[in-house]
């Protein structure tokens, strides 16, 4: 969704976090090409600006989700199957609130919906009777792979404060922390380490030369892409229970132009890259 009149858009950080190209579509047809700003993966948020905005096109206007409550009505636009400009209506089901995960990764306040949710409304907005966008839609949680009444969309002061305060630069990449015995399987000579799964097209995370995985595997019941740099360490914080928040915290006091290290396992061997922040 268009949020302001310099073109900024905001949308779910899963949509656009190993794109190569991002292409914005409005509903007159027009199409312009986009810029990634700020992406957080864990609490799925990103922030785009536009490298044209189309004439006559309003932005939308971010409401405050502290002054939302269970049971209020709602309504989600997006593209669910790629039938585009879909809306559907539900009511606010529960506020759930951040929490962080074992690897120290902290996820985003939430709001659940009964309101229909399924594969291509991510990143839409989700609307308040006075037509505030109190929420960017991000997931599902569902059996049948549709939508079970369970949809969830990050609150929109959560994306308020991750995109405009704590801001995380885009890095294109993704992947997973390898721990225990899957660690163990990838010859990973510590307990942990990210495996680099995907790198978009002329990202930061592909001009420093990270490679991304190309061979699918089924190990231990999980799909995985594997063969990829595994990163071991982030400018001297192992790759670890904790360490993402570690990390941030301190890149976030680097001044740019400061060089990062990594040390990467990458075919068997550590090799560390060091690159501008």
């Amino acid at each position: 969704m268009l949020i302001d009149d310099e073109g900024h858009i905001l949308t779910a950080a899963h949509v656009v976090q190993t794109a190569d190209l991002v292409e914005v579509e409005f509903t007159d047809g027009t199409k312009t090409t986009a810029a990634i700003i700020v992406s957080d993966p864990d609490k799925d948020v990103a922030l785009l600006k536009l490298d044209r905005i189309p004439h006559g096109i309003k932005p939308a206007k971010l409401g405050d989700s502290d002054k939302v409550h269970v049971g209020d009505e709602i309504f989600v636009i997006g593209a669910p199957y790629g039938f585009t400009h879909t809306l559907t209506v539900g009511h606010i089901s529960a506020r759930r609130p951040s929490s962080a995960d074992t690897m120290g990764r902290v996820e985003a306040e939430t709001f659940q919906t009964d309101a229909a949710i399924n594969k291509g409304n991510s990143g839409g907005p989700m609307f308040n009777r006075r037509g505030e966008v109190i929420g960017v839609v991000s997931h599902i949680l569902s059996q049948s792979g549709g939508s079970d009444g369970l949809g969830f969309a990050v609150t929109s002061n959560a994306a308020a404060t991750a995109l405009f305060e704590e801001r995380m630069a885009w890095t294109g990449m993704s992947g997973i922390v390898l721990t225990g015995e899957l660690a163990a399987a990838m010859n990973i000579p510590q307990s942990s380490g990210y495996l680099v799964q995907k790198v978009a097209a002329n990202s930061p995370a592909a001009r420093i030369g990270l490679r991304p995985s190309k061979i699918h595997a089924q190990i231990d019941g999980r799909n995985l892409l594997i063969g990829g740099d595994i990163i071991l360490s982030l400018d001297g914080i192992e790759i670890s229970s904790g360490m993402m928040d570690e990390f941030h915290q301190k890149k976030a006091k680097m001044k740019h132009g400061a060089l990062v290290s990594l040390r990467v396992l990458r075919s068997g061997n550590v090799v560390e890259i060091r690159t501008p922040h």
